[in-house]
């Protein structure tokens, strides 16, 4: 036991000191990517609009000096119109350059150009920044807009930390600048699709007094169960790419490279005990904000902001918030007439006082999806859905069944840790609507391994037997209706979070697994929201492998070995939990 705690203390040694040497080293150099022969090519989802008919109209300050509370200069663009304001302000903080438009939006979406994936439209202003507000469309709607360079990044002085407490600082203090200009009404919103969401859950939780509304457009909120870690299994295709994104844009960062990550990565403990005891501090406080919110929050984005956003909903502090579901490309989505109109009204009327009505809309737009495109919409009042009726599905391994009650008899489903896996089907007899969370209870035992890494796909299939795909992340068109994952030995609940439909797990320890042991676990499927009609089949897949083959969403290193062994019926309660939404 000594030698192991030696051993083990030396690499944590070998790791901070690794750590602090590259936290005072500068980045690699940021080259811009260069998509201009790209754009206006039939396999380009990006759509350039012609302002040549507004330049004359907008006054455009460019890299303007905001100084933060340390003394350090950060860099923003304002853009407002001729007349004589005061404006309101609409707002965004980014880490990927403030002046970088369209032509050098991330070559990934040329990569994407495939028909697996399908972006939609991006249709923006040349002025607008990856993920960011189109300045074109708000200054028509009478707002200032500014965009910010985080410290570090573009044009902006100091050291990145991303997204930390440092970055809650300064983005206070660039929000109270914003606030108190002459050309400013004293109100500011901010606005923006992932980072430049997640940004905002930073911003708000410091509650900087001109900051009136927020606009989280898909932003997770947990980076260690929703990115880096999926029930315990390290996320390996992101995680590197985005790494190497962040480094190489940043002037100076004291963040690991992908190689110290990549190892801590492949232990849950020490990657939790680095971001408690190394890495700057998360400046996240959900609770903490209490301005009036817009969230966006898709069924598409399963392994980024999907579980991010909607617990953003559930847990800020906001007596007036608002969810915007969908399930389509959300990039489309952000900038499409109908969700600009839901966010003009929203802006208009808690940063200009208009009396539009906004704060008496239904909470929720609901999206249910049919296929990859087609999909109903209707408003309810809170999330989840309180007619939510939790139904207990159980596998049967002996008809590969899902059954309405529990089998008397037990009855073992048994296949290859690394290539193999298990299917369970139901046919619907009736129209069904699955809104939520589901769970996914298994008993299952590991032959010749002391763990598992178990990977969950629910799917959907018409009444031909073809299945019928989704939206999934980054626009990928074969996804499955919903994802869920656990390494077996990371399978211990938080009790305090956890829910009947949605298991948190506690992260606090390894329970590794004896040889012929048999445990329970309960696997968190992410939310969804799928109807089936009569005649299409329901399955829950589980395998030792990722459900799909996604450039942006994988995970090479797992702990399986041997034989999978999952125990239905009999004393045995495995089974899948769905969220039946009463007709």
């Amino acid at each position: 036991m000594r030698k192991l705690f030696i051993v083990t203390a030396g690499i944590v040694a070998i790791l901070i000191a690794g750590i602090a040497v590259i936290f005072s080293s500068g980045p690699e150099l940021h080259e811009p990517s260069d998509l201009s022969d790209f754009i206006g090519t039939p396999d380009s989802p990006i759509i350039i609009k012609d302002i040549s008919g507004l330049e004359d109209q907008v006054i455009i300050d460019r890299n303007v000096g905001v100084e933060t509370r340390d003394g350090v200069r950060l860099s923003a663009n304002v853009y407002r119109p001729k007349p004589e304001g005061p404006f309101p302000v609409v707002m965004m903080l980014t880490a990927y350059h403030k002046d970088e438009g369209p032509n050098q939006y991330p070559d990934y979406i040329r990569r994407n150009a495939t028909p697996e994936y399908n972006m939609g439209q991006i249709k923006v202003s040349p002025w607008t920044p990856w993920e960011g507000p189109d300045p074109a469309y708000w200054v028509q709607q009478g707002y200032a807009v500014v965009t910010l360079d985080s410290r570090g990044y573009g044009k902006s002085e100091g050291v990145a930390s991303v997204l930390s407490m440092q970055d809650r600082h300064d983005f206070h203090d660039a929000i109270t600048w914003a606030g108190t200009q002459d050309w400013s009404n004293g109100n500011v919103g901010l606005t923006g699709v992932s980072y430049l969401a997640i940004a905002q859950w930073v911003a708000a939780s410091s509650a900087p007094e001109h900051l009136k509304a927020i606009m989280p457009w898909e932003g997770q909120s947990d980076n260690y169960r929703e990115v880096l870690f999926h029930g315990g299994i390290p996320e390996t295709a992101f995680t590197e790419f985005w790494l190497t994104r962040v480094r190489s844009k940043a002037n100076d960062i004291n963040l690991p490279p992908a190689a110290i990550v990549n190892f801590a990565g492949e232990r849950p403990m020490l990657m939790k005990w680095l971001q408690e005891n190394v890495m700057p501090p998360s400046g996240i406080a959900l609770e903490e904000i209490t301005v009036p919110a817009l969230i966006a929050a898709s069924w598409s984005d399963h392994g980024m902001h999907t579980r991010g956003s909607f617990e953003g909903f559930k847990r800020i502090g906001s007596q007036q918030k608002w969810l915007y579901t969908h399930g389509q490309p959300k990039w489309d989505v952000y900038y499409s007439p109908e969700a600009l109109e839901m966010q003009t009204a929203f802006f208009d009327h808690f940063l200009k006082g208009a009396d539009n009505g906004f704060d008496t809309r239904p909470r929720v737009r609901l999206e249910v999806r049919d296929t990859l495109d087609t999909y109903s919409v209707r408003s309810e009042d809170t999330w989840p859905l309180p007619a939510t009726v939790l139904t207990p599905l159980y596998l049967d391994a002996a008809t590969d069944a899902l059954a309405d009650s529990q089998p008397t008899d037990s009855a073992v489903k048994r296949y290859d840790a690394v290539e193999g896996g298990a299917v369970f089907r139901k046919t619907f007899s009736e129209e069904t609507e699955l809104t939520g969370n589901m769970k996914l209870k298994l008993w299952v035992e590991a032959e010749g391994a002391d763990d598992m890494d178990l990977f969950v796909a629910i799917r959907k299939y018409d009444a031909s037997g073809e299945e019928i795909t989704f939206y999934a992340k980054a626009s990928y068109t074969k996804g499955p209706v919903a994802l869920g994952w656990l390494r077996v030995s990371q399978r211990e609940l938080d009790p305090d979070r956890s829910t009947p439909a949605q298991p948190v797990l506690a992260h606090e320890r390894s329970l590794p697994l004896s040889s012929g042991e048999i445990v329970p676990v309960e696997i968190e499927i992410l939310p969804s929201g799928t109807r089936f009609m009569p005649g299409e089949t329901l399955e829950v897949s589980v395998q030792g492998r990722d459900q799909m083959d996604h450039m942006a969403l994988a995970h090479k290193t797992t702990v399986n070995a041997g034989q999978h062994v999952i125990h239905t019926g009999g004393d045995y309660d495995s089974h899948l939990l769905v969220p039946v939404i009463p007709k």
